[in-house]
């Protein structure tokens, strides 16, 4: 069995060079090579085209980089959890492209694999598409997307041994093990190195022969961002808890459920294990249970898809994004809640973009939004100008065609049936003539 050299953060930074294509692993700041970049922040090395879900957070991970002017263009799937970068994109200072979280995860797998590139429904008829070759594939819109390679990688994982294999830690898999087949250069920086026969085979996450080299740097709470501790609860209204007690009426024991953040996150804190809801999060994790009420963060804990450390109840699983997103695009995510911007007639979503801000910032909204077999959407019935949200035709850059099945506000509850949008309920203390007078489209009442 070979044996992966053990290099310090230095030697591995001085493998970029001016002008490279860099990966980063890691979401948020979980599963980051925060050490790796570190040491790249402190060289000379310019004009890197960095790769990765985002650029860090303000002064940490690929955050220093950006900090320091070491960027000449970042591709990612959600740029807006970091200030800095959404000021360097507005001010021009650093080209940007935005690529939803799942098919990012994807066309990494496929620069790894060989594969030149795939087809995917994600981002059909949305301006993510503008400008890429489209297919009808079994009657379905896909979008061409190239597999992804970089010259180098820098990955995180949790255990190594003295051959390269690897071992990640709950949610810190993410797009490391992905990344970690798709540059012609690869350094995982671990927390402890192991001599080779150690780890059990059965348990190796990303095999030897992908890794050129090693770096042993161990984690702090510093190095976790915004997740090194639980959060310390919020303040909910009585409309937003109506809108998260409605949604959960829909789920069914046995569903697999994929809640966004805002609103659908309150549902997360209603459900019990007497329910029977599996909740996935698409950065890599089956069985999420509520917020840990003690210390430690992600240190001692998964993270969910809002870089909020969870608990796993009974039977979860981890696994990387490609996997998680895989699970989404083949439909077996039941049912995903979601915030919105817009909805309209033709059951369009618009949640993602407003006109004059640069499109910063998907995550997997698209491939959720398309991918789950039910697409619901609870959001305020009214912008705070008291325009509707629910109008006859999205105006507001698409997140999806024809996917949402049920809208539910503070006011109303509403499904397309016979692809009709469909009034079925009101909420408490709502009267249909409000309704009538606070919603823009069209629609059918079908009230018990």
């Amino acid at each position: 069995m070979k044996t992966v050299p053990q290099i310090t953060t230095e030697q591995a930074a001085a493998f970029v060079k001016d002008g490279d294509t860099l990966l980063q692993g890691g979401f948020g700041m979980t599963g980051n090579p925060v050490h790796l970049m570190d040491a790249l922040s402190k060289t000379e090395t310019r004009n890197i085209t960095f790769i990765g879900n985002n650029v860090g957070e303000a002064g940490i991970g690929g955050g220093r980089l950006l900090r320091n002017g070491q960027l000449k263009k970042m591709i990612g799937s959600f740029f807006t959890s970091n200030p800095e970068a959404v000021k360097a994109a507005q001010d021009g200072i650093v080209e940007y492209e935005l690529i939803p979280q799942g098919t990012l995860a994807e066309a990494l797998r496929a620069g790894g694999a060989g594969i030149g590139g795939f087809y995917t429904p994600t981002a059909a008829g949305t301006p993510i598409a503008e400008g890429k070759e489209t297919k009808i594939i079994d009657g379905v819109e896909q979008v061409f997307v190239k597999g992804i390679r970089g010259n180098v990688a820098f990955i995180r994982a949790w255990k190594a041994d003295t051959a390269g294999n690897l071992i990640y830690r709950m949610t810190e898999q993410n797009f490391n093990r992905a990344m970690a087949t798709a540059a012609d250069l690869v350094v995982a920086e671990v927390e402890e190195i192991v001599p080779e026969g150690t780890l059990d085979p059965n348990y190796i996450h990303t095999p030897g022969c992908y890794i050129d080299y090693l770096v042993q740097a161990t984690l702090t709470l510093e190095d976790l961002g915004s997740s090194a501790s639980v959060s310390k609860g919020k303040k909910v209204s009585e409309d937003r808890m109506n809108m998260a007690k409605r949604a959960l009426q829909e789920l069914q024991k046995g569903d697999v459920v994929n809640l966004g953040i805002g609103i659908p996150t309150l549902v997360a804190d209603l459900i019990t294990l007497k329910h029977g809801v599996i909740l996935h999060t698409e950065n890599g994790m089956l069985g999420v249970g509520p917020e840990p009420v003690d210390g430690g963060g992600a240190m001692n804990y998964p993270v969910n898809a809002g870089k909020i450390p969870v608990t796993a109840v009974p039977g979860s699983s981890y696994f990387d994004s490609a996997e998680s997103f895989a699970m989404i695009r083949g439909k077996h995510v039941d049912i995903a809640v979601m915030g919105g911007l817009e909805v309209d007639e033709h059951a369009n979503l618009a949640n993602w973009a407003v006109p004059g801000q640069p499109l910063l910032g998907v995550g997997g909204a698209m491939d959720l939004a398309s991918g789950a077999k039910t697409l619901i959407i609870t959001m305020n019935h009214n912008n705070r100008d008291g325009s509707s949200k629910i109008v006859p035709t999205c105006t507001l850059p698409l997140t999806t065609l024809n996917s949402v099945d049920m809208v539910i506000t503070e006011l109303a509850v509403f499904k397309y049936i016979d692809n009709k949008l469909t009034l079925i309920e009101l909420m408490p203390g709502a009267t249909l003539e409000e309704v009538r007078e606070k919603t823009e489209a069209k629609f059918v009442e079908q009230l018990a």
